[in-house]
């Protein structure tokens, strides 16, 4: 994990500053917008450099660098600023009506929010900044986000009656020839058809790129079919939509599992995506003249299937889809049954059995009151202590104004949320986080009076942190909280696992704990493993660290360059699959339409 930085919010206080009575947020905003594109069009780094804060943040996706990229404070945004802006080209602003406002998230703070359109060299943008009063009145920028939306001379295309010829009865040849490639290879090959394989599949056809996904389970939607049955998004409704068709207006505020699968499925027959179920990508090898990808498919027939693509893109988890089960001396001994989270179907399977459920997470939560619910007995033994907010009080304080019900367009929100760089939010998030906490008092005291132990997060700033660091160690609770301070989940916590034994486990403390089966709610191997299982040694040695948040607070290769040409990792949950599958997918389309430009690298130039 990267050295997580402290940085102060811009209060009132610490600005020196106040609010005049009659302040007149437009008019502040578009003296700042026009003087702000008046100096980006001239490529006048200073002038740009002076309407920021000396401590303030610009965070670009590839609408200046091609790259991912939070640069904080005057001396980065400078260098960044002489570097790209007069290669870039902005130019052609337009502020969007009706998105300014002024804001008071909290009492001492403040700032005028407002949104911009603009074109680059190949492309256009669009830019979501908030401006901040200073001492002596002047309002600057604290945070400038910067996103590539399109690209002018490839548009998608979308929209209606787009490529819908008369077909007088061929669709379904046509189809078979598509899906099957039986004219040639695909550009691209995406390895997995979850979300986060459909999400971009469905991007790069409207930017016509061709593609194929193969994925090893039957149908598409496995991934989430195979599951414990139990299992329920803890994100709401309004968080989770896909690319191009949102759920339903009918659809429930936290989606089942099963019910996600079949909208999988069905999601990619209406977009007609091509995709390969029950094969396995057996090797991906790299033409070090060409740099083209040779991949080897093999299908459930049997058959293998051979591609030369330009493109690969893993879309298998964020884990390495291995099972992480701790190694617990004396396995022989126990005479039950041993399974990992990802093995458990039912919570019927162990009717009348005493079961320990390792973990005190997301996993092990659900898995849990699925036991409890079905009679079963149960005890969970928590290891380290977890983050809880409760999603009630949660989503309401978290996602108010932004993923709620009546709110902006998600792609609205999608920009709005990518506009707090992840570091620079830490203090802004531990506010929140705190009045959540403050919220859920009466919960997390009930459990901590059974012994079950909870944090705020690293560094306070609740499951954000947490989630990009350690893909887990939090509990967004739906319920099981309430069960296990009851003490109708049992709970073990007072010590470390020492060994099986043969009825159940030993603890160091010389306690013991008696099941039937013992279910390891303990996440996944390292993402790295994927690649090295398919591509070699060779490859994963050039690879960037993959996932966790590098110096910048940016996400390591994910969406973007992994430091092998050609080369990608996407992952994400819904939401993240929904905003960053363009990404992906412009930058693939320069690529192939010879509009790329350079990946811009502080560090390296």
């Amino acid at each position: 994990m990267a050295n997580i930085p402290d940085y102060p919010l811009p209060t009132l206080d610490r600005l020196g500053a106040s609010l005049v009575p009659d302040l007149d947020a437009t008019r502040v905003a578009n003296d700042w917008f026009t003087a702000f594109s008046t100096a980006a069009t001239a490529g006048d780094v200073a002038a740009v450099s002076a309407l920021i804060l000396p401590d303030g943040f610009w965070r670009d996706m590839l609408a200046l660098t091609w790259e991912f990229h939070t640069f904080q404070g005057e001396t980065a945004i400078r260098t960044f600023l002489t570097d790209r802006l007069v290669l870039s080209k902005p130019h052609d602003f337009k502020l969007k009506e009706g998105y300014t406002q002024l804001q008071r998230p909290f009492p001492d703070l403040a700032w005028i929010s407002l949104v911009f359109d603009f074109a680059n060299e190949v492309g256009q943008a669009s830019a979501i900044v908030r401006l901040v009063p200073t001492a002596n009145g002047e309002w600057k920028a604290h945070v400038v986000y910067t996103n590539l939306e399109t690209l002018s001379a490839f548009p998608e295309k979308i929209g209606p009656l787009r490529n819908h010829e008369p077909n007088h009865g061929k669709w379904a040849s046509q189809r078979k020839r598509e899906v099957e490639f039986l004219d040639g290879d695909p550009k691209v090959l995406i390895i997995g058809a979850g979300q986060s394989g459909l999400g971009i599949a469905a991007r790069l056809k409207y930017l016509d790129i061709p593609s194929l996904m193969i994925e090893r389970n039957e149908r598409i939607g496995d991934n989430w079919r195979n599951r414990y049955e139990a299992l329920c998004l803890h994100d709401t409704v309004w968080y989770d939509h896909m690319p191009y068709i949102p759920f339903p207006p009918t659809w429930p505020a936290y989606t089942p599992a099963m019910k996600l699968a079949n909208w999988l499925e069905s999601y990619a027959d209406a977009l007609e995506l091509n995709v390969w179920t029950s094969s396995n990508v057996t090797k991906v090898d790299q033409d070090e003249k060409t740099g083209r990808w040779h991949v080897s498919v093999t299908r459930g027939d049997g058959s293998v299937r051979n591609f030369v693509v330009n493109h690969v893109v893993f879309c298998t988890g964020i884990g390495s889809g291995v099972p992480n089960i701790p190694d617990i001396p004396e396995r022989e001994k126990f005479k039950g049954e041993v399974l990992h989270s990802t093995q458990h179907k039912r919570a019927a399977d162990h009717a009348g059995k005493k079961v320990v459920v390792v973990g005190a997470c997301t996993s092990a939560h659900d898995i849990a009151v699925d036991y409890y619910q079905n009679d079963v007995d149960v005890t969970m033994f928590q290891r380290g202590s977890t983050y809880i907010m409760s999603t009630k009080n949660g989503w309401d304080v978290l996602f108010k104004g932004s993923y709620c019900e009546g709110g902006p367009a998600v792609e609205d929100a999608d920009r709005f949320t990518a506009s707090f760089p992840h570091y620079m939010a830490i203090e802004f998030n531990r506010r929140l986080v705190s009045h959540v906490a403050e919220l859920d008092k009466d919960l997390i005291e009930s459990l901590h009076k059974v012994g079950f132990r909870t944090n705020l997060g690293i560094k306070g700033s609740g499951f954000g942190l947490l989630a990009w660091n350690k893909a887990g160690g939090y509990y967004l609770d739906t319920g099981g909280s309430q069960l296990i301070a009851e003490r109708k989940i049992k709970l073990k916590s007072d010590s470390e696992i020492e060994s099986y034994t043969e009825t159940g486990l030993k603890f160091k403390n010389g306690t013991t704990l008696d099941a039937d089966v013992i279910l390891f709610a303990t996440g996944l191997g390292r993402p790295v493993e994927q690649f090295r299982r398919l591509c070699g040694e060779g490859v994963v040695r050039k690879l960037k660290p993959i996932g966790g948040l590098n110096e910048e607070g940016e996400i390591n290769a994910a969406w973007r360059d992994s430091g092998v040409p050609g080369l990608w990792y996407m992952f994400g949950n819904l939401a993240l699959c929904r905003f960053h599958s363009k990404h992906i997918a412009l930058q693939i389309k320069a690529m192939e339409e010879g509009i790329f430009g350079t990946r811009y690298d502080p560090v390296a130039k």
